[in-house]
């Protein structure tokens, strides 16, 4: 979604968005894209297959949870803890990938505990909750092999679904603030105890909503890891950030289909990404069952965030250790374009994942779980 919103023009919110970006006058169905043939159909049923399992796999574990979305969406893919569910005996294990797509030397099929120290004792760590927080257009759905990875190592996890995303029933269009759009990731925060903290990971635009959660709680995030994300200085906002490396190609421009639920004459309210572009932009190196999952799943980015300029302190923001995990092949934000991030606004660390398209938890979900691990098991930095 990040280098989508640099294809924006610098205009103030008022102002008309570029005449490449094709028009909407409110958001419509998903369109079906027919003619794709037997394997193409064969490939949604799967995906769609997996999706299945994974929500009702989670259903009974949220019920009375009080997980995010509420209401009609108790299933939602918010709050996931491993020994609930082994306590509980409820639904079956979360679907892992059947990909049959060649493994890299980069990616090798590992159980996750080759991916460990076997003396690895999660609850001796500084915290074993792990808080993942989805890109623009994503939602929760998109962890699924690494929810699975991380709680078969011993991790708690929460995937968020922020508002208006995956499963949360906001309209997208009326969403005026990031936070708004990041109440879901505040209130679980808000409601953890006072000693308790977590790892915040940040992917794509869910870089700018964890600062903007570090900013305000920065006593309960023991780390924070961008990956392949927005990582923003003070009075930055997202589009400010990615106009700074202008796509030149025109596949970006091509690829933004804006919508403007309030009419013409108004400011766009959110951002879709044209489907048959998809793979090529954000799943350039993904399994095709994975892309057929996005393709079914993604919904609208909302606009009025991206523009939004973050406040962020030294005392709080600036507190929190941070850390970056690159992404090779990435087509949405590419390699130059995250290192320069980094060269701006220094993170502790550095990591990289190799041969990675712009979503490593489907091209390269057990390099990330081990790259994600390494971060958790970092130890605390001693008071000077």
């Amino acid at each position: 979604m990040g280098s989508l919103m640099s294809c924006i023009s610098g205009q103030a919110p008022s102002a008309s968005p570029p005449p490449v970006a094709k028009r909407r006058s409110s958001v419509s169905s998903r369109r079906g894209g027919g003619g794709g043939g037997a394997k193409a159909v064969a490939i949604d049923e799967e995906a769609l297959a997996a999706a299945a399992a994974l929500v009702l796999g989670q259903r009974s574990s949220f019920a009375g949870a009080g997980g995010g979305a509420g209401g009609a969406f108790e299933r939602s893919a918010s709050v996931r803890y491993a020994a609930r569910r082994q306590q509980q005996q409820q639904g079956p294990p979360l679907p892992r990938s059947s990909s049959t797509r060649p493994r890299s030397l980069a990616d090798p099929e590992l159980h996750p505990q080759q991916l460990l120290a076997k003396d690895l004792n999660t609850k001796d760590l500084e915290t074993n909750i792990i808080v993942l927080v989805h890109g623009g257009g994503f939602g929760a759905w998109c962890w699924y092999k690494t929810i699975a990875l991380l709680e078969d190592s011993g991790f708690r996890v929460n995937a968020i679904d922020l508002t208006g995303s995956g499963i949360h029933s906001y309209d997208t269009n009326k969403i005026s603030s990031l936070t708004q759009y990041a109440e879901p990731l505040t209130s679980y925060l808000k409601s953890l105890g006072d000693n308790e903290k977590v790892i915040l990971v940040g992917h794509d635009f869910g870089g700018a909503c964890i600062s903007y959660a570090m900013e305000m709680f920065p006593s309960k995030v023991a780390k924070a890891v961008f990956l392949c994300a927005a990582m923003l200085k003070n009075g930055h906002s997202t589009l400010d950030m990615f106009q700074q490396q202008m796509d030149t190609n025109g596949t970006l421009q091509r690829a933004q289909e804006f919508v403007y639920s309030n009419g013409k004459e108004q400011p766009p309210t959110a951002i879709n990404i044209e489907k048959s572009l998809l793979k090529h932009l954000l799943f350039n190196q993904s399994p095709s069952k994975d892309v057929s999952l996005a393709s079914v799943s993604m919904r609208p980015i909302p606009f009025a965030p991206v523009l939004e300029k973050l406040v962020l302190t030294e005392e709080k923001y600036g507190s929190v250790r941070r850390f970056y995990v690159e992404t090779t092949e990435d087509n949405a934000i590419p390699l130059h374009l995250q290192q320069g991030m980094c060269d701006m606004n220094p993170p502790e660390k550095v990591l990289r994942l190799k041969g990675s398209d712009h979503a490593p938890f489907f091209s390269k979900p057990q390099a990330l779980h081990k790259t994600l691990v390494e971060i958790a098991t970092m130890p605390p930095v001693k008071a000077s």
